[in-house]
């Protein structure tokens, strides 16, 4: 039978009923405990002068307390002859511990267990118990030694609430037709212990501004500090001191108005009221339950947290979440704020276009800007775009395949290109020459305008090359001679045929189902009879030019 410390209550029981006139029988059997037990006790009380004749006004706590000194004799530094024999191996167990040669001559290994240990120890003779060799290489060789668990203030009503991902099971997806993790985003409110459970298939940025956004509309307002786990979509860089948040945190935390105070890596016990919560809410909520989807799965978490865990007795403070929350916090949170319309940040870099593509669509930047990366936050109304945090532009969001482009972003020499603006040519020959407006207009007069810009840039690159009053004096020979072809003025230009400014009338043949252009039968030099009389002198070079032009 194993040994059993007798209380003190117990010895006094004892001793009462022994004066009472009792056999030890009757005795033992009254204060619960063996006869050989109630035997000793009485025969330690004789011998310190207890009475039985004298009553019980005798069994004051002087007594008591040398009763207890003859049977439970103080043992030297409070531990018996087995720990006294592992005191004297003391070097060998820090060895172990340390994975060390206890000799010191041998290669050092790997640390050894505390079953190890014991199983060692029973081979050299010494016969001691797990729980014994445990506590000693705990206390005295430093083996797994655990640091004390200090119990931090809850802080005041509202002021702070602790999130977290915990996985909660399997769920078929309607959308995939698979089944799918489904995590619990669960916030626990550090001074009242109230809980709201949101459920997600996703641990993003999204999903736990979704899950805060339901949790102030839960809790009826905003606390003042969250404290999250270093999750990825919240923290971009762990410290313990200077943590880094990500730009789409700081944003919904600049649009909500709390603080940020992440737990440290791998340190749990910095948020261990909402840890607590994960194995309850796994264990309360989810088991048993056959979901079919978040949104039912959702529902049910509002009236879990409202109920279940909202009106059960805590462990700790021994109160109702619910009603601690209802009396004293939900008065001092923050207001809940408006719909949070949720951004898109990404990182992009300029094309040579002078334009970025977010979110599938694209929008124009200053060409100070070539080259470089930008950050953009598109909303559902604007794109903002950063340069090293510095707004450099704002668009109105437009649908994915379209594009918004500022004039004011665009060189001069290319907003018509850019715009593709036929008026643009149009407008920029009338300011040149009549002439040339007229050729233009001309030459722009299609179905589709747009197809002929390009023959439009070339007549203006022709007039830059050349000048206006060539290019001017070639229009009016090809208008004349209804030749609407760029490349034509380039070679009337070439050619120098523009300074014979003749009126030339072409008459079309009448009759004649194949009747071809009179330049076609001239084959020498001389002289070209028009239609009004008068006669034009051809050299070789004017004849191939007229060729051309007809």
């Amino acid at each position: 039978m194993a040994f059993r410390e007798v209380a003190v209550t117990e010895v006094i029981e004892v001793l009462r009923a022994w004066l009472d006139g009792k056999g030890l029988r009757s005795v033992a059997g009254q204060a619960g405990v063996e006869r050989k037990t109630a035997r000793r006790y009485v025969q330690a009380a004789q011998s310190v002068g207890l009475d039985r004749a004298g009553g019980c006004d005798q069994l004051t706590d002087q007594l008591i307390g040398q009763v207890l000194g003859l049977v439970r004799p103080e043992r030297t530094g409070g531990h018996g002859s087995v720990w006294r024999m592992l005191e004297t191996r003391h070097d060998q167990l820090v060895a172990w511990v340390k994975g060390e040669d206890p000799d010191g001559v041998g290669p050092p290994g790997r640390p050894l267990t505390a079953t190890k240990i014991t199983e060692l120890l029973q081979r050299q003779g010494c016969q001691v118990s797990y729980r014994t060799v445990h506590r000693y290489l705990s206390e005295k060789c430093g083996f797994r030694v655990k640091s004390a668990t200090v119990r931090v203030a809850d802080g005041p009503p509202g002021g702070e609430l602790q999130i977290d991902f915990g996985y909660m099971g399997l769920m078929a997806d309607a959308h995939s037709g698979r089944n799918r993790k489904v995590y619990g985003l669960i916030t626990t409110a550090v001074y009242s212990r109230h809980t709201f459970v949101y459920f997600t298939f996703q641990q993003t940025l999204a999903a736990v501004i979704e899950g805060l956004e339901a949790a102030w509309l839960f809790y009826g307002g905003v606390f003042k500090t969250v404290i999250p786990d270093n999750l990825s979509p919240v923290v971009s860089k762990a410290d313990p001191t200077d943590p880094v948040f990500t730009a789409g945190w700081l944003d919904y935390v600049q649009h909500c108005g709390f603080a940020t105070d992440p737990a440290r890596l791998h340190h749990p016990k910095d948020k261990p009221k909402v840890e607590r919560s994960v194995s309850y809410v796994k264990h309360s909520l989810w088991d048993g339950e056959r979901f079919t989807s978040l949104t039912q799965a959702r529902a049910k978490a509002v009236e879990w947290c409202s109920t279940t865990a909202g009106l059960r007795i805590h462990g700790t403070t021994q109160t109702r979440p619910i009603e601690v929350f209802n009396s004293e916090e939900q008065p001092v949170l923050l207001p809940v704020p408006p719909v949070y319309d949720r951004p898109t940040w990404v990182e992009v870099k300029v094309h040579p276009d002078l334009h970025v593509q977010v979110c599938k669509a694209l929008y124009s930047v200053p060409v100070s800007l070539a080259g470089k990366k930008l950050t953009a936050r598109a909303d559902s109304h604007l794109v903002k775009l950063y340069h090293r945090g510095q707004l450099v532009k704002t668009h109105p969001r437009v649908a994915p395949g379209r594009r918004h482009t500022d004039l004011a972003d665009v060189p001069d020499h290319k907003v018509a290109y850019v715009t593709r603006n036929p008026a643009w040519i149009q407008k920029k020959a009338d300011q040149i020459d009549e002439v040339i407006g007229a050729y233009v207009a001309r030459m722009l007069d299609v179905p589709l305008p747009w197809t002929a810009m390009r023959a439009g840039y070339r007549l203006l690159g022709l007039i830059d090359r050349y000048g206006a009053e060539p290019v001017a004096g070639a229009c009016r020979l090809a208008l004349e001679l209804d030749v609407i072809a760029v490349s034509k003025i380039q070679a009337i230009v070439e050619r120098g045929l523009e300074r014979h400014n003749v009126p030339v009338q072409v008459m079309a043949a009448k009759g004649g189902r194949f009747a071809r252009p009179v330049t076609e039968f001239i084959s020498k030099p001389g002289h070209l009879i028009l239609v009004d009389g008068s006669h034009l002198e051809l050299n070789q070079d004017h004849l191939g030019a007229v060729r051309e032009a007809s």
